[in-house]
């Protein structure tokens, strides 16, 4: 911030769940990048937060210390009492919009404090606008650039990977082959593109020399045999290692590290996605019932295609021609950049 050193930050959120936790990462991202050097508190005030459990892992440099159930509470009564003991920041950052719990936050010593509440009535900064984007990444980071004073970037600093996982997905799609990725899968088989049109989608990448790569998790194994048999060139990596039965990515970053090694990849609305996402590979990501607006992943490069454009909400009315038209243009600008 101009003319402010800052040197620890809090981070304000109800909770944070596996899937939203995936979409907070690239603010996550862009917070550190653009203060380096601060201690960066991330505070659950309701519920558990997943980035002191199985999203650990992606934060460990980016954020210095979680708290979860701070007791951040709604009550009037409760405003007799400044929030976390007392302690100072130079920087808050309120997520949520309960008027009642921002007033709470304000309570927070800080020396700025940025809140969308009532349409940024309690914050110390606002745009001109008066409102957020429309989708969930694209808000945080957008508050977090508020909170800056400067536009950042949602892939910014470094995700970071333990050397092993990076060392498995190496292993797995070994340098060479120029591998596009699909990840048929999603929490709700409404959500998902159907099987054959990825697999007739992946057979025109194999006519084009390139290398599928199926990404599958769990509730997904059992369509291995069948993209087998009929890609059979293609790669299902597996977190479990050669010779295990089970042919699915089943650690989040197993996922994320094969992603790097992708060219590009298709997405159905999903966890999955999200990781594919954090990964940074340019992503085409598919929406039928659910928001694109609201859920669209905030990769570095993403399209987004939606089913209500061919007249219908159920995934199967988007054509695998809009597909594969999308993916020939976005793979032909990584092969343009890649040539300098």
């Amino acid at each position: 911030m101009t003319g402010m050193t800052v040197k620890n930050i809090l981070v304000y959120v109800d909770g944070d769940l596996m899937g939203d936790g995936l979409m907070k990462l690239p603010m996550i991202r862009a917070l550190r990048a653009a203060y380096p050097s601060a201690h960066i508190t991330w505070c659950a005030g309701k519920l558990p937060s997943i980035f002191a459990a199985d999203l650990a892992p992606f934060v460990r440099g980016l954020i210095d210390e979680v708290i979860e159930k701070a007791l951040v509470h709604e009550k009037p009564w409760h405003g007799l009492r400044r929030p976390l003991n007392g302690r100072r920041f130079d920087l808050v950052i309120d997520t949520q919009t309960s008027v009642m719990r921002t007033l709470q936050l304000r309570r927070i010593k800080s020396r700025r404090f940025i809140s969308a509440t009532a349409r940024f009535l309690l914050s110390d900064a606002r745009p001109v606008s008066r409102s957020l984007p429309g989708s969930l990444p694209e808000q945080l980071i957008a508050l977090a650039g508020l909170a800056a004073e400067t536009s950042v970037q949602s892939a910014a600093a470094p995700l970071p990977l333990e050397a092993a996982w990076l060392q498995a997905a190496a292993s797995a799609l070994p340098p060479g082959p120029v591998y596009v990725g699909f990840a048929p899968g999603a929490g709700g088989r409404h959500k998902c593109w159907p099987l054959e049109y990825y697999i007739d989608l992946a057979r025109k990448q194999v006519e084009k020399g390139r290398v599928p790569v199926f990404i599958l998790g769990p509730s997904e194994a059992d369509w291995a045999d069948e993209i087998s048999r009929a890609l059979p060139t293609c790669m299902i990596p597996s977190s479990l290692g050669e010779g295990t039965r089970s042919r699915c990515s089943a650690s989040a970053a197993f996922t994320v590290a094969v992603g790097q090694r992708l060219a590009l990849a298709v997405s159905n609305d999903s966890g999955c996605g999200h990781l594919l996402a954090a990964s940074d590979v340019p992503l085409v990501s598919l929406f039928g019932p659910t928001s694109a607006t609201k859920f669209r992943p905030a990769a570095r490069l993403t399209e987004c295609i939606e089913a209500r454009n061919f007249g219908q909400s159920g995934m199967a009315a988007i054509p695998v021609a809009a597909v594969e038209s999308v993916v020939e243009r976005m793979l032909g600008r990584w092969q343009s950049a890649a040539a300098f």
